[in-house]
Parts: C-alpha cells; structure tokens; sequence
C-alpha cells in the first residue's frame, strides 16, 4: 500500500461543531497523492469540509469518528479495495446510507453490479471531467443539509412540543392546587361569617374570631397573588374590557379597604374627580391593581399612619393617574429601581415581619402594562413614606354624572339551590345564605343536584365544578338544555380560577363564576340585582 507524501492534502477542516458547522464532511478515498490533489483542486470551491484518505483501511477509522454527506471512493486500491471498503462501511448501522460514488478508470457490467451490490449510487470515470464531479457531489451536498434541516427541525419541534407539555402540566398542577387550597378556606370564611352575624358575643371570642379572619384573608391573598403572577409570566392573563369610569372603582375600593385600614390605626385620605374618567379596561383587574397598592400601603405604614388615595386627569395627554401615597417606612433608593419586580420586598429579614410573596407590585405592573398603562414608584428614602402611581389612558365626560351606587345590596327572597360534595362548605354557605332570608336547599352530587332542581325549582343555583359522577359543567349543560328547569341563575362555586376555567364556565351555560372561598359580598350584589 502506498502512502501519499508529506504535501498531499489530508483533510481542509474536521471541526464539525465550530463557526462552520453548517458545512458537511465529504470524504474523499485515493491512494495516489496526485489525485488527492486535483480532487481538492476541483472540489474546494464547494465551501464544504474535506477529508482525506489514502487506503481503505484509513478511511474506514474516518467513518468511524465522523458522518459524511458522500464518499467519493477510488476501487483499485492495494490491500483492502474500494469494494471491499465500500462493503465494510455498509455493515455499520450509523454509516449504511452514506452515498458512495466509486472513483475508476475502467468499468464494464461485471464491476457495475458488484458495486452496485455493496451499495453505490454512481460510478464515475477517471481522470474525471470537474463540472461533472461538482455537478454530482453538490446534491449529496444539498441532500444531506435538507436531512439536516429537517432532523433540526424535528428536534425543535419535538422540544417545543415537550416545553408546550410541562406548561400544561404545571398549570394543571397550579390549578389542582389552588383548588385544594381554596377548599378549606371556604367553609372557614362561612363560619367566621355566621359568627359575626351572631348575637353578643366575648371580646376574647371575638378576638379569636379577628385572628381566624384576618389569616384566611392573607392565605386567600397569597394564592391569588401565587396563580395571577404565573399567569402573567406566560401571557396568561385575558382581560374582559369594558367602558368603566375609574373614579367609582377607585372609590369602592377605597371604601372596601376602609375596615382593613381601620384594624392597622390608619386613616384613608380620598381625592376624586367630581366628574367620571372613563378607561377602556377590565374593571376586575383594575380594583386588583389598585387593592394591591392599598394593601402594601397598609402593610408598610405603622399604626398611626396615613394613606392618601388621589385621582387626576391630565386632558392633554389623555391620561389618568391613580396616586397612592403613605407615610411609611419609605423605600430605599437602592431597592426603588426593582420595586416592581417578581419576589421583590424590602421586607427581607428573617423574622418575615409583614410576609408576603412580593409579589403584589409585580402584578400592579403587569396588569398595567395589558392596560397599556405604566406604573411608577417615588420615595425620598427610609423613613419618609412612599408614592405609588397607575397612569391609565383614560377620557373625561363632564357631561356625565357618575352611575349611582347601589343604596342598598339587600336581597330578595329567592329560592337557592346548593349543589356542593364538601359538606362543611355546603352547610355554612346553607346556613349564612338562610340567615340573610334565602330559601336554600343543599344536594352533594352532580345526579342529587339535578333531581332536587326539578322538585325544587331554585330561581338561583350555587354549583361546584368539581363533584363525583355528574360534575359541575355537565348539570349546567343539562339545566340549559332541558326547558322544564326553567331559566335559574347558576352560579359556579369552585377553587379553580384560571381564565381558561372562567371560559369554560360560561360555555357549559354559567352565569357567574366565582372562587373559593366565596365573597359573600359579590355573591349578595348578585342576588339583589337579578329580576324579581
């Protein structure tokens, strides 16, 4: 076997995965260094990388270490000839597709078949004519990038797909778990409920009724707060956007956070327009943007402090601001720039004295941001309270008086339907719904539920999603489909919150969708506007 000199080419690049590994391998088979070189003469300019042998033995340890688009194999070689090689590089699984093009300069039918038979898929005659080899090894070329593209592809695709799968599953588990947290909450909200609506009771039990309330409330708050964040890192978030004047959403929720103020020593300051702003926004998620603000408000100013709450127009620009401002522990200039973001707290010592998640300012300026809005934050340091500021677009009507708030959210009598498997849920939301003078019935299964509707008659019916057998979405398909139900008022009572629950609540023929534990407060407004 005779072996190339010193200056025959052995090989332009073997760095398959540096800058050029678009490149593909091409190995080129000859144990004539002249030859070597006039095949790297005519083939260089194809860009691609080019790699040497000078027997068959050589080449074989090259097919070994590397992939190549095609081999360009010369079959008179001494020692182990191109067929044999070619044979050999057949039996290897990795290796058994590569297309090999047989280098001779004599050919008749008997070494046509026996090169065909080991696996080749062209012979060309030497000394070869350049364009004809380039013209050959160019679409082995673009062959083998093709495969490449597409193997990439369907790696993407698979990945994509696999990222796509551990999304859903994290929030089906996100979900799962709101739920199972959210179930003892609401028997415990009831009950604390139907304690306050008792007769004279101790201070010392209501003390310990304060201290269950108000601890079901943080634990309420921690996993909405938990499930709006993730929703928003992955876009989540779908707003139900209406005209809506923000001088009456600023001014109920500053009223419903007034008891809660009260409870720290705090005094609330409110300055509103005398006129409505109207934004084109989802009226939930603003009161959540602005309660998240009263609320760190709250958890930052001492006993004694005071909370201004202040509305303002800039007609110009055409946009409103919510201000909210305290006299607190203030912000330090250090921590001021990433107030805003995701598990952010000044609160970081150990004893976790205001806990929390961090994450209330983080979902004031995402919801902002899906409001096309901003939020800023001032301090002018430790000790001297901080401003917090939602700038909204928004349009005044002075021309228009702002809607009337309801005198009153005293209900009707009504006859309600409770459709719930918890049975401490089901009991407490039975007996604080009889204590306001509601006829009320309570069945556990899907199948109870809608046998007692038709016995009953309930104008309004509170239905949980998650029940054995017959669940929630498939007795209000039923009740929408059968005329003989009549047309109640169905309410889904459940721990799942997610918008894509609230979708599906209202496509099974929901009316209203509310989480556990109920806010009872939502659930009276409800019943006192629906007809008589």
């Amino acid at each position: 076997m005779k072996n190339p000199p010193a200056e025959a080419p052995r090989q332009q690049s073997m760095d398959l995965a540096g800058p050029q590994s678009e490149r593909v391998n091409i190995l080129v088979v000859d144990d004539l260094p002249e030859k070597l070189i006039v095949y790297r003469t005519i083939l260089e300019e194809l860009g691609q990388n080019l790699i040497y042998a000078s027997s068959g033995e050589e080449a074989l340890k090259l097919v070994l270490a590397n992939d190549f688009a095609v081999i360009l194999l010369d079959v008179n070689m001494p020692g182990m000839d191109g067929f044999e090689t070619a044979a050999l590089i057949r039996k290897r699984r990795k290796s058994a597709a590569t297309p090999i093009i047989f280098l001779t300069a004599f050919v008749d039918d008997v070494h046509a078949a026996q090169g065909y038979a080991t696996g080749a898929v062209d012979f060309l005659l030497t000394p070869v004519l350049p364009e004809v080899l380039k013209t050959k090894v160019r679409v082995f070329i673009e062959l083998s990038q093709m495969r490449h593209q597409a193997a990439m592809q369907a790696e993407e695709r698979a990945r994509r797909h696999a990222a796509e799968e551990s999304e859903r599953r994290k929030d089906a588990f996100l979900g799962m778990l709101a739920h199972e947290l959210r179930n003892p909450l609401g028997p415990i909200r009831n009950a604390i409920g139907l304690l306050q609506q008792m007769g004279p009771d101790t201070p010392r039990h209501t003390q310990l009724r304060d201290i269950i309330d108000r601890q079901v409330t943080h634990m309420t708050r921690l996993v909405d707060d938990l499930l709006d964040s993730t929703r928003l890192a992955r876009g989540k978030v779908l707003l139900r956007k209406e005209r809506c004047d923000l001088v009456r959403l600023v001014r109920q929720t500053v009223d419903d956070y007034r008891n809660v103020l009260s409870e720290n020593k705090l005094t609330a300051e409110l300055h509103l327009p005398s006129t409505p702003l109207w934004v084109q926004g989802d009226p939930t998620r603003i009161v959540q943007m602005i309660g998240n603000l009263l609320h760190n408000s709250n958890k930052f100013t001492a006993p004694g402090g005071k909370i201004t709450v202040q509305v303002s127009f800039d007609a110009e620009s055409g946009i409103a601001a919510v201000t909210v401002t305290d006299n607190g522990i203030g912000i330090d200039p250090d921590v001021l720039p990433s107030v805003f973001d995701v598990f952010q707290q000044a609160d970081q010592g150990l004893d976790r004295a205001r806990g929390g998640l961090g994450l209330g300012l983080s979902l004031v300026r995402g919801l902002a941001e899906l409001h096309n809005g901003v939020v800023t934050a001032s301090s002018e340091g430790l000790g001297h309270g901080a401003s917090f500021t939602i700038r909204l677009p928004a349009e005044a009507a002075a021309d228009v008086a702002p809607a009337p708030m309801a005198a009153s959210e005293a209900a009707a009598r009504r006859r309600i339907l409770i459709i719930e498997d918890n049975l401490d849920a089901a009991e407490t939301t039975r007996m604080l719904l009889e204590q306001e003078g509601h006829d009320v019935r309570t069945a556990h299964t899907g199948a109870d539920g809608i046998a007692a509707a038709r016995q009953f008659h309930p104008q309004v019916i509170l239905c949980d999603i998650g029940l054995p057998g017959v669940d929630g979405y498939q007795v209000a398909r039923t009740m929408r489909r059968d005329q003989g139900f009549g047309t109640p008022f169905i309410v889904a009572l459940t721990g799942y919150g997610r918008d894509q629950d609230r979708r599906q609540a209202q496509e099974a023929g929901f009316d209203m969708h509310l989480t556990k534990p109920i806010d009872m407060g939502s659930l009276r407004r409800a019943l006192a506007h629906l007809p008589q």
